[in-house]
């Protein structure tokens, strides 16, 4: 006989969808950060964030039964973590990509999941990045968001791969450069190339020149799968580029990697990669879910296929471990000298 317990799990998943349109439409509001400086009570939250008070006591009802917010004496407060993450301008806020990214575009594009798995999406549909980002908005959008999420991953990557004697490295699939700037703020000697469709490379270097690093960081525009690399790098990242591409690419970008990287060469790779025996971890296993809605034939990354594919094109030292805790892991590999 299944139990209540398995019921009621089961209805946490069904509901799953909307405690995250609760939590972009706090966002939207500005809810977060109206309770930045403490408590506020439901009527003086309702009039700063433009609600009505009821309409507002049933959001923040959900919010706090999410764990998003808490109800203490004075009225209701941020939690720990939406008070670190969620508030706009604090120093790890990435509210703009849930808010626009996950939000916005991702989660009306999970309508396409069905046929997706089956393989029948519609000519009209978007079936891959290149596709999705032919429209000039749409990559703005994505790309603008993309770089809010992407500064905590690349601080970490800093922390965990020295690349103090790394003159030349290679960003495919680089995006508007949150990487690269991070890691040649880190990294003095350090210059990048970045390859990126024309729609987001136009955004990227608006970034870089704001850091002040437009004569260390240059662009190529360019589909990243078809577009010239440069040669003799000492070093080749891929953040989120393989969980986004078809499987039957993936064997030649790996071979093409250890073929633009000179001797000692390091090759990264930063993305959603679930474990071996394909049991999880759950967040990273539905963000493949979600790729695969609008790229059919991307394939269900695991630490063992990425380390026996490294391993059989020539790289050494391959090693797997987390990046974001639940969410991604960081691949390295040294192409022999």
């Amino acid at each position: 006989m299944p139990t209540l317990t398995e019921a009621e799990d089961i209805s946490d998943i069904a509901f799953a969808y909307i405690g995250s349109k609760a939590l972009f439409a706090a966002i939207e509001f500005g809810l977060f950060t109206a309770l930045a400086g403490g408590p506020k009570d439901v009527d003086t939250l309702a009039a700063e964030i433009g609600l009505p008070r009821e309409r507002c006591h049933t959001l923040m009802t959900a919010l706090t039964a999410l764990g998003l917010t808490v109800a203490e004496a004075e009225g209701f407060a941020n939690s720990p973590a939406a008070e670190a993450f969620l508030v706009e301008g604090s120093k790890y806020d990435f509210s703009d990509y849930l808010r626009l990214q996950v939000g916005q575009q991702m989660y009306p594009l999970m309508d396409q999941i069905e046929p997706a798995l089956k393989g029948t999406l519609p000519e009209d549909a978007t079936d891959s990045y290149a596709t999705w980002f032919s429209d000039p908005e749409e990559a703005r959008r994505y790309s603008e968001s993309q770089h809010a999420g992407s500064i905590g991953p690349a601080r970490s990557l800093a922390k965990r791969v020295d690349l103090s004697k790394t003159k030349r490295l290679l960003d495919v699939g680089g995006g508007t450069g949150a990487m690269a700037i991070t890691l040649c703020e880190a990294f003095p000697d350090l210059t990048a190339t970045i390859i990126d469709f024309p729609n987001v490379a136009v955004l990227g270097e608006a970034y870089v020149a704001e850091a002040g690093l437009s004569d260390r960081i240059h662009y190529t525009h360019g589909n990243a799968l078809t577009s010239d690399w440069p040669t003799q790098q000492d070093a080749v990242l891929m953040s989120y580029l393989f969980s986004g591409v078809p499987d039957h690419f993936h064997d030649g970008m790996i071979a093409r990697v250890f073929d633009h990287l000179a001797p000692n060469g390091q090759f990264l790779i930063h993305d959603f990669i679930v474990d071996t025996d394909h049991t999880g971890p759950k967040n990273t296993a539905l963000w493949q879910l979600q790729h695969t809605a609008f790229t059919p034939e991307a394939r269900s990354l695991d630490d063992a296929w990425l380390t026996e594919a490294l391993t059989k094109a020539g790289f050494a030292d391959v090693t797997v471990g987390a990046m974001i805790p639940g969410m991604t892991k960081l691949v390295t590999a040294r192409k022999p000298a």
